[in-house]
């Protein structure tokens, strides 16, 4: 056994995860408080992404010593990111078209497709380096590492709930946002907030599911970062500028819920997870 090797520590999730955590939740929660402008916003969102990459590279290469050659590194082909564009369509501008078509949303008045694109480009150019710190962290490095360890439904199951509680600061923030504060801290204002976290547990768990299918699928890291960028600007930019049908919210959530859940009990994660049997 070379001295290299011989300097590999087993992995740990919870040092991992103390690591990731310490370092990318104080940003998140700056962005829940402070991150009223538009500037502010981006600028603290983005940053908390990036320093999972950044706690991940530290407990990859200083504490585990292990390597990331597993990540993904491949470009993927280009059916991956035609699937991956179709699948943010379909969950962000296929509702406002229905909207459209139904009569339940109406285009706002003066607002121009092409002013559209350009924050959409805008925004898919600015969001594509922090989507790239989160795939890499939760993907990349921690998902075939819990493979490693547990069966792969359960390695996937560990990530995805792992996922959904790092956004818990934002969650809980929107939650806040909700309920409103006017009047303090009160009774309804917990519920709302508890109500906004518990709703978004099995959307966001199945669509942990779908950004691993999607890594693992195309082995590619280019590939589930392009499709955390679309999905990300479709959300935002459409937000801002066209809004959304009144059919969008739950239009989103059902159609993530259920890909993620036919992948989570149809896939092939054996074969896509390769690691601990059983």
């Amino acid at each position: 056994m070379s001295a290299e090797k011989s300097r590999v520590r087993p992995f740990s999730l919870w040092i991992y995860l103390v690591i990731v955590f310490a370092l990318s939740w104080p940003v998140q929660i700056a962005f829940v408080v402070w991150g009223q402008t538009e500037l502010l916003s981006y600028s603290l969102s983005s940053l908390a992404m990036i320093m999972v990459t950044v706690g991940t590279y530290i407990a990859g290469r200083y504490v585990f010593r292990d390597t990331f050659a597993d990540a993904g590194w491949s470009l993927g082909k280009p059916v991956h990111y035609v699937l991956v564009i179709g699948l943010g369509v379909l969950l962000w501008v296929v509702p406002t078209l229905a909207g459209l078509l139904l009569g339940s949303y109406s285009w706002p008045a003066g607002l121009l497709m092409s002013q559209v694109v350009l924050v959409f480009l805008i925004k898919f150019i600015g969001v594509l380096i922090p989507a790239f710190g989160e795939e890499f962290g939760w993907r990349g490095y921690l998902l075939p590492r819990l493979a490693q360890i547990h069966s792969p439904r359960k390695a996937l199951l560990i990530q995805s709930v792992i996922w959904w509680a790092w956004h818990l600061p934002a969650v809980v923030g929107i939650g806040f946002t909700v309920a409103g504060t006017g009047e303090g801290i009160t009774a309804g204002v917990i519920v709302t907030v508890l109500a906004v976290v518990l709703i978004t547990i099995v959307p966001s768990v199945m669509h942990a599911v779908i950004f691993s299918y999607v890594w693992a699928k195309s082995k590619s890291l280019g590939v589930a970062t392009v499709y955390h960028a679309i999905y990300d600007s479709l959300r935002e930019s459409m937000e801002r500028t066209t809004g959304f049908a009144p059919i969008t919210d739950l239009w989103t959530n059902v159609i993530i819920t259920a890909i993620g859940l036919f992948l989570l009990l149809k896939a092939d994660w054996k074969t896509l997870l390769p690691g601990k049997s059983g």
